[in-house]
């Protein structure tokens, strides 16, 4: 493929990781189409770069600090609908994946991609194609027919009761820490049970660590 008569394709890298930004760099210049016109660090300065650089590829680390992934997908797509957006991340989990596609971004690709790829998905992108397969599609589906509505079906208290679970507090501490009775933290585990199709405290917490992130609010907020 030649690309001496086409327009550089304006790349804003993000990743808080110096030696990974550091290889995506070599790889990618040496694509003679694309150029990298910014770095950013964490959420914020994508943010500010974006509006700075206005580049055609926002290449979106998914986890840095700052503003989360989603929270700058959805105002990238507010103020700069002409920047495309690819996630490229380590984290490849149903949520996270659900969660960005729902954001709008146009591909959700795994750090272990071959340059190859990596580099075609970043021309594709920019000619207006969406990449999410045919498996990406069905996961984000499954996930939000299942774990997003039980997880949707919690009241506040009760997430907040799970997460203490979660930390390993028995009824009292829970109870302590909420100012509430250890009946009623009783009671809020037992509905939590309920709405999640779970018969055990472990289970619960157990179903929390394999379906949702840590920063699960920021990411589907």
């Amino acid at each position: 493929m030649t690309t001496k008569h086409k327009k550089p394709i304006s790349l804003l890298l993000t990743d808080d990781d110096p030696i990974l930004r550091a290889g995506l760099r070599a790889v990618l210049t040496k694509a003679g189409d694309i150029k990298i016109v910014g770095e950013a660090t964490n959420g914020l300065e994508a943010q500010q770069m974006v509006s700075s650089l206005r580049p055609k590829i926002l290449l979106l680390d998914l986890k840095m600090p700052g503003m989360s992934a989603a929270e700058l997908e959805r105002w990238v797509r507010e103020h700069y609908p002409e920047t495309v957006t690819l996630v490229l991340t380590a984290h490849d989990r149903d949520a996270y994946l659900a969660s960005m596609m729902e954001a709008g971004v146009a591909g959700y690709m795994s750090k272990g991609e071959s340059a190859e790829s990596l580099i075609g998905a970043i021309r594709r992108a920019a000619e207006g194609e969406i990449l999410f397969d045919v498996e990406q599609f069905a996961r984000a589906r499954r996930w939000r027919e299942t774990v997003s509505e039980k997880w949707a079906s919690l009241t506040e208290r009760e997430r907040e009761v799970l997460k203490l679970v979660a930390d390993g507090l028995d009824n009292k501490a829970i109870a302590r820490t909420l100012h509430i009775t250890s009946r009623t933290a009783a009671f809020h585990i037992t509905h939590i049970m309920e709405k999640l199709g779970v018969d055990s405290r472990q289970k619960a917490v157990a179903w929390l660590h394999a379906h949702l992130s840590d920063d699960l609010e920021k990411l589907t907020g």
